[in-house]
């Protein structure tokens, strides 16, 4: 496809003058993954800007796009090319954001209050019922029963040790709030990535010719060690993931329908809890693809699909690709710890695309930009968000 229609494709989207035809032809060029890459260039930038008009101060305006253009310059060689025609395209849109200025269309939301998430901490059960807050910016160290150091934090991470000589096993439960994420790497080396929102409960150290099953709610990214002798299960409710030495995504909140697992390398497969190796229902996942397990009926289904866009909330991406608004709110709750309400009720099935950097834009910039590229009006009343 001719990039320069393309370009002028997005010229027109960001100024919201594209009709269907034109964003059915931007969403079938998205697809490409490279081309993915290329859309978020021109979103950031648009974005950044964006946020500077909110105070219609041409020299605020000049520095956002200062900055932007200061960043591309560090990138390689081949990227200068793209480089130069993202900001042509940004000053185009420049030449009607200034008429629009001058009409007020930039203003911020009229309200002045702001959305204030809320601070819960990372907490974690330890097997004799107590529990320990966990500060994701300090130290601490795990004990077991009889005063040994099994693990130890430091800051986002908490790494457990290994002990052959345990016989018995002795369950942790990690749980993660709403807006954090954090990492744990289990006694025999596997690395798990938890999403806001999530718990899992595991064996503090895996027991010899016994299999290595962990208990997940919420959301998580699996690096798992291998280990041919001691299969790895994840037990997400009524399903389980058996794994044979592999990277993937189970996502498993409880507000969901389904669970989806997403398999970037190796091998897993997906059946019924209990039933893991037994079943003549058990379906195999190959990388790159997609396996849903719908809770109400239990059956499971796959597909091929860009593993990117499941996994990019471990760099604090939130990536929407035709996802229905309601999904979106769900996501937002999650990661910003904030309350969504959506009094729009024919706004709730519709889809939308939107790629949002949760560690760098606050979650009024992100409705901000809802508001600007969709028109979604929307009050703050109470630190709630209120979608009229």
């Amino acid at each position: 496809m001719d990039f320069k229609k393309v370009e002028i494709i997005i010229i027109k989207y960001f100024s919201q003058s594209a009709n269907m035809q034109d964003l059915d032809i931007l969403n079938k060029w998205i697809e490409d993954p490279e081309n993915q890459v290329i859309f978020q260039d021109y979103v950031k930038t648009h974005f950044a800007v964006t946020l500077a008009m909110n105070n219609p101060d041409i020299k605020t305006v000049k520095k956002a796009l200062l900055k932007e253009i200061r960043k591309e310059k560090k990138k390689v060689q081949k990227y200068r090319l793209r480089s130069l025609m993202k900001y042509a395209a940004i000053a185009i849109i420049f030449l009607g954001i200034g008429v629009l200025l001058q009409k007020n269309v930039f203003n911020a939301n009229n309200s002045k209050e702001i959305i204030v998430p809320k601070k819960d901490e990372i907490t974690l059960k330890l097997g004799n019922g107590n529990i320990k807050v966990i500060a994701a910016d300090g130290t601490s160290k795990v004990y077991d029963a009889n005063g040994k150091v099994v693990g130890e934090q430091n800051g986002k991470e908490l790494v457990y040790t290994n002990d052959p000589k345990v016989t018995k096993l002795v369950y942790n439960t990690l749980s993660i709030p709403n807006g954090k994420r954090f990492n744990i790497t289990l006694s025999d080396g596997t690395v798990v990535y938890l999403n806001a929102g999530s718990s899992m409960t595991y064996p503090v150290q895996f027991i010899k010719n016994e299999k290595r099953k962990i208990f997940l709610t919420g959301e998580a990214f699996f690096e798992v060690a291998h280990d041919k002798k001691h299969p790895f299960i994840v037990n997400a409710n009524k399903l389980d993931v058996q794994v044979y030495g592999t990277k993937f995504n189970v996502s498993n909140y409880q507000e969901d329908d389904a669970t989806d697992v997403v398999l970037v390398e190796g091998s897993v497969s997906m059946a019924e809890s209990g039933s893991a190796g037994k079943s003549k229902n058990e379906i195999f996942l190959s990388p790159g693809y997609k396996g849903t397990f719908i809770k109400d009926n239990k059956k499971i289904s796959n597909e091929k699909v860009n593993t990117s866009l499941y996994t990019s909330w471990m760099n604090g991406n939130l990536v929407f690709r035709q996802e229905s608004f309601e999904n979106i709110i769900k996501k937002l709750e999650r990661h910003y710890n904030v309350i969504i309400i959506n009094n729009n009720k024919n706004l709730a099935k519709e889809t939308f695309n939107a790629t949002i950097e949760t560690d760098h834009e606050s979650i009024e910039q992100v409705f901000n930009y809802f508001k600007k590229v969709y028109q979604i009006n929307y009050s703050i009343v109470e630190n709630k968000i209120i979608i009229n």
